[in-house]
């Protein structure tokens, strides 16, 4: 049965009750000779008031569900928690003061308890409406999915971190653990990708949702979707942000204007380039590397490969060799924004000279 079916039948038993005590009212001075007739009466009365409110009700559910229930929806599930904690708690402290301000003479004693109860309520539910994130925290609460659970090691996945891919090989690993948590606007952006008319951008998105289903059908990976709404701000990545404020946990991603963003705002970043960065060999001046030749560099007579872990390695002379795999000895070692190269001479130089 749905909720609008069940708010439509009770408010036709209070419609029916209430036109009920009408008649009993309305025949207090009708003669007693006419009580045979008063049951009748009030049978017809309390149908014509369960059919009334049976069929006026559903205008008013209508009514109700747009001005009230859709504003309700868009409330968070933590706010409507701790609200109802605060007045609980409100409430609990004025009824320890009940009994000693009934006692007080006159209308003191009447009415001292109702404005106490008033007030301590109103104290309650906005202290933890100010304070809400830290109380959460300190009950080691959190909010995913579409309710509150136990906190957990969670990290957000941004969607850069999605299409890229790597985060799968990551977490297979055993870099990662906890719970990935990928928030519903994350899926919007992905899907929007997915559907953009530029054939590039089109086949990211896709790339992202097809490895996003495939963390979700794999039991090694703790995936789930987060409903948590967030307001103050209509981009994603402040979304981001302020969603990890709120869970206290990291984000994924290799976006840098993100990681510079939640730097800046104290949210701890896993950026999946430094990660790949971090795990590159070391390689230091005097070592020997064998790469295979398969460009030209930027300089004349420059030869550039690549390691397996994809580091860059720059060759002098090594033009002449595109297409042969060489031994080199390392000269020097350059970390740059985009990653560590590796500049060399041909081993049969060095030992030439």
């Amino acid at each position: 049965m749905s909720a609008t079916l069940i708010i439509r039948f009770l408010l036709a038993v209070i419609s029916a009750y209430g036109f009920f005590c009408i008649s009993r009212f309305s025949v207090q001075h009708v003669s007693s000779s006419s009580e045979s007739y008063f049951g009748y009466y009030y049978a017809i009365s309390a149908f014509i008031g369960l059919l009334l409110g049976f069929f006026a009700g559903l205008p008013f559910v209508r009514l109700v569900r747009r001005l009230v229930i859709r504003k309700i929806e868009r409330i968070p599930i933590e706010r409507i928690l701790m609200v109802s904690v605060g007045l609980v708690v409100g409430l609990l402290m004025a009824s320890f003061l009940t009994a000693p301000l009934a006692a007080l003479p006159g209308n003191w004693g009447r009415f001292l308890p109702l404005l106490t109860a008033v007030l301590l309520a109103t104290l309650g539910v906005t202290t933890v409406i100010v304070q809400d994130r830290e109380i959460l925290g300190v009950l080691g609460l959190h909010v995913v999915g579409e309710g509150i659970s136990w906190k957990r090691d969670l990290i957000l996945l941004d969607t850069s971190a999605i299409i890229d891919g790597r985060i799968v090989d990551i977490r297979a690993a055993g870099f990662l653990r906890g719970t990935l948590v990928v928030p519903r606007f994350v899926l919007e952006e992905l899907q929007y990708i997915a559907d953009s008319a530029d054939s590039l951008r089109r086949n990211r998105g896709r790339r992202g949702l097809e490895i996003l289903n495939g963390m979700r059908n794999d039991p090694n990976i703790a995936l789930e979707i987060s409903y948590a709404s967030v307001s103050g701000t209509t981009e994603v990545d402040g979304k981001l942000v302020r969603l990890a404020q709120r869970l206290d946990c990291p984000i994924i991603t290799n976006d840098y204007n993100l990681n510079r963003v939640a730097e800046l705002q104290n949210v701890q970043v896993l950026n999946v380039n430094e990660l790949a960065n971090a795990v590159k060999a070391l390689v230091l001046p005097g070592e020997s590397v064998h790469v295979r030749i398969i460009q030209e560099g930027k300089e004349v007579g420059q030869g550039v490969g690549y390691l397996d872990d994809g580091t860059m390695v720059v060759i002098e002379d090594g033009r002449r060799y595109i297409n042969s795999s060489v031994d080199a000895v390392v000269t020097r070692v350059l970390q740059t924004v985009a990653g560590r190269m590796i500049f060399a001479y041909l081993r049969e130089d060095v030992e030439g000279k």
